[in-house]
């Protein structure tokens, strides 16, 4: 028998043990954000339990409960000689506000989402089938949108189209714009929004985030300019665009390279693809930190699935790496990959025929 060391024995208890409470914890994290208790408390400065059970019409004695699991785990202050709670304003800004670029409450929202999918991926793991995007939680297309768009908002615009040689003119003037893998939309109404002159179609096979992205562009008053079709990456329609994007999705795909051909035959001879990818380092031992398990885990649930179910299913994962992705790419026919800016969330590059 293997003898073992106690240290390291009750060192990992230890973690296993902080696992299992941030386990429970986002459970905690999905409540306070389904139910508006921390924009309840966002702004509010100390506060009971009972005013905030007042304030969102819940029970005092269920967000007593809470409440002590959020001051438990640093979310929350509290002051025993008050019984109140404050939501200090550095928290508030990822767990309160959505227009925050560091907001995840919709990261935890799509991790609900896997723990309702259990059975269906314990299953896949033992027939090696795919999940389809379809056959999951609907909690996972809003969840996934609310995580990025934010990041969208404040960079898309701001900083990522600016840093591609020409395009932000382009778009100005007046350019077509594809918006692959769209989802629900959120950074083709933006671009749409910024760029009056430009046309936007986005496309994806999900027929009910096509059906929402048109309310988001109809809402958003830019339904004139920004279109959205079910189409499939390896064949949308369309030809000479001078901007291609694919936000976190070119991973997902059952066929990225048959996608990145299609996107190359639709882009003018000057156009660009700019390639929005889950933050990465080329080789699993360049990756093992706090952002890497989050992204492997997401995509063992959701990402490496939805490849499995697709034709191809190349199943690239989305931890793949800039070098990956650079190969990948010249396979398919681009001549140039430069990464451009970069996130924690994302890595941003710009792609030329």
């Amino acid at each position: 028998m293997t003898a073992v060391d106690e240290s390291k024995l009750h060192a990992f208890v230890g973690q296993a043990v902080t696992d299992l409470g941030a386990a429970i914890s986002g459970l905690m994290l999905h409540l306070g954000d389904r139910l508006g208790l921390y924009k309840a408390l966002a702004g509010a400065g100390p506060i009971t339990a009972a005013e905030l059970a007042r304030r969102t019409g819940t029970a005092e004695r269920y967000v007593r409960e809470w409440l002590a699991n959020q001051a438990a785990g640093g979310y929350v202050v509290y002051d025993p000689a008050q019984a109140t709670f404050e939501l200090p304003a550095e928290q508030s800004l990822v767990v309160a506000d959505e227009t925050s670029p560091v907001f995840l409450g919709g990261a935890f929202e799509a991790v609900a989402s896997c723990y309702s999918d259990h059975d269906r991926l314990a299953g896949a793991f033992r027939t090696g089938r795919g999940i389809g995007w379809h056959e999951h939680d609907d909690r996972l297309f809003s969840g996934v949108e609310r995580l990025f768009a934010p990041g969208y908002a404040a960079h898309l615009v701001q900083s990522w189209l600016p840093a591609l040689d020409g395009v932000a003119d382009k778009l100005r003037a007046g350019a077509s714009v594809a918006d692959v893998g769209c989802g629900l939309g959120a950074a083709t109404v933006i671009m749409a929004q910024a760029f009056e002159h430009s046309s936007f179609a986005g496309f994806d096979l999900h027929q009910p985030s096509i059906e929402q992205a048109r309310r988001a562009a109809e809402a958003a008053g830019v339904s004139h300019r920004a279109r959205f079709e079910v189409a499939a990456a390896t064949d949308f329609p369309g030809e000479g665009y001078d901007l291609v994007c694919v936000f976190d999705a070119l991973h997902d795909l059952g066929d990225p390279v048959g996608a990145a051909r299609q996107i190359h035959r639709s882009l003018a001879p000057d156009g660009t693809l700019l390639l929005v990818e889950p933050n990465a380092n080329d080789g699993l031992e360049n990756n093992l930190n706090p952002v890497g398990r989050t992204y492997y885990g997401l995509s063992t649930a959701i990402c490496t699935p939805g490849s499995l179910a697709q034709e191809v299913g190349l199943g690239l994962g989305a931890q793949a790496g800039p070098g990956v992705l650079t190969a990948l790419l010249t396979e398919a026919g681009f001549s140039s990959v430069r990464q451009v800016a970069a996130t924690p969330l994302n890595i941003i590059l710009q792609v030329r025929p």
